[in-house]
């Protein structure tokens, strides 16, 4: 089975194991990139004209932004061991990273503006939410999400959804710039699987099927959302776990559920 141009592996042997940008996914706003680094290894660089969200999706680091030393953060050593560290760049500012443990780090993008300031996101800092009910039950973190007004662009979450459940569900989309209704956001999800050897399905379609893929997500993939429903479904045995970046021209997620299954 040919993989969907909307799935991205994770590079081998490399300590930027995915590099996602506009350009790359054929889009305008949405940049994801990831880290992975032993102890005593080092990333870094100049946001430029966009604003970032530094995740720690496992792992401890010392993190700096413009020479402001934010300290070791970060906790977890699993994205399936409880809610993350977090560190927001704005637009014009550089940034390093110090891995002190073995280190996975996301780094999301979006084109910046405002006067936002540099900050450590704590655990904590929103609430886990539980959404669905049964075998819809899924565990959300919001890191960045539209209501926290310190961003000018980017919309980061992450959501476990448990063995065996769906997720992303009822099937919704937000591709058309139509407030107060729905929202244009472009979206890219970050999988990992635990345990790793297992996998989910994801699928990402549109009502005239003009845009229609399924694909089979291992541990490590990107999936590539630029318009369409795109629900997420685990497999028994195996917890999900996804960390999604949206932006677009306003920085609002008003989704549209699909009706046949809403």
């Amino acid at each position: 089975m040919s993989r969907s141009h909307l799935q991205i592996r994770p590079k081998a042997a490399t300590d930027l194991i995915h590099d996602v940008t506009p350009a790359s996914a054929g889009w305008s706003h949405v940049g994801f990139a990831l880290h992975r680094l032993d102890a005593g290894g080092a990333a870094g660089g100049d946001a430029g004209a966009r604003e970032l969200c530094l995740v720690l999706v496992s792992g401890k680091a010392r993190i700096a932004v413009d020479g402001v030393d934010f300290g070791e953060i970060g906790e977890r050593m699993s994205p399936f061991e409880g809610a993350p560290w977090a560190v927001y760049v704005p637009a014009g500012s550089s940034w390093t990273a110090q891995a002190t443990t073995e280190l996975e780090l996301a780094v999301c993008s979006a084109p910046g503006g405002g006067d936002y300031k540099a900050k450590v996101i704590a655990p904590g800092t929103h609430p886990r939410l539980t959404r669905g009910k049964g075998a819809n039950m899924r565990h959300v973190y919001n890191i960045m999400p539209e209501d926290d007004g310190s961003a000018h662009a980017l919309l980061v979450v992450e959501v476990i959804t448990p063995q065996g459940n769906t997720s992303s569900y009822p099937p919704h989309k937000h591709d058309q710039d139509n407030l107060p209704h729905e929202s244009q956001l472009e979206e890219t999800y970050y999988h990992r699987i635990n345990p790793p050897q297992g996998f989910a399905f994801q699928r990402v379609y549109t009502d005239d099927r003009s845009l229609d893929e399924a694909m089979a997500v291992e541990n490590g993939d990107v999936v590539l959302v630029p318009r369409g429903y795109h629900p997420v479904a685990t497999t028994a045995g195996y917890d999900l776990y996804y960390l999604n970046v949206m932006a677009g021209p306003r920085r609002v997620w008003k989704f549209h559920n699909a009706p046949e299954h809403e």
